[in-house]
């Protein structure tokens, strides 16, 4: 689903995982995703070799995504008015492209 309103990609950090930041432009042209926040980066004792963004837990307005790429996590945040089901399959679709 796609409008021509298009949503915003705030950028509060100087730094992201690798690759993020494409995924989440093409995110911003999904009908009903206001606003995508990256968040705050750390480090994952497990190691991830493909970047996989998964929906953690809903928040005021959206939800709360981790992104895992490496050993690295990064959180995003989602002002959204998609169910999870709906985002979860935005962010496969945004993924696969």
């Amino acid at each position: 689903m796609k409008n021509n309103s298009r949503g915003r990609l705030v950028w509060n950090h100087s730094t992201h995982l690798q690759g993020l930041i494409p995924v989440l432009d093409r995110l911003t042209h999904h009908d009903g995703i206001q606003t995508i926040t990256p968040g705050v980066i750390t480090k994952a004792k497990g190691h991830c070799p493909k970047m996989k963004l998964r929906v953690s837990v809903p928040i005021r307005g959206g939800f709360k995504v981790l992104a895992r790429a490496g050993k690295t996590v990064q959180e995003v945040f989602f002002i959204t008015s998609l169910s999870q089901p709906e985002l979860e399959g935005a962010i496969a679709n945004a993924l696969r492209k």
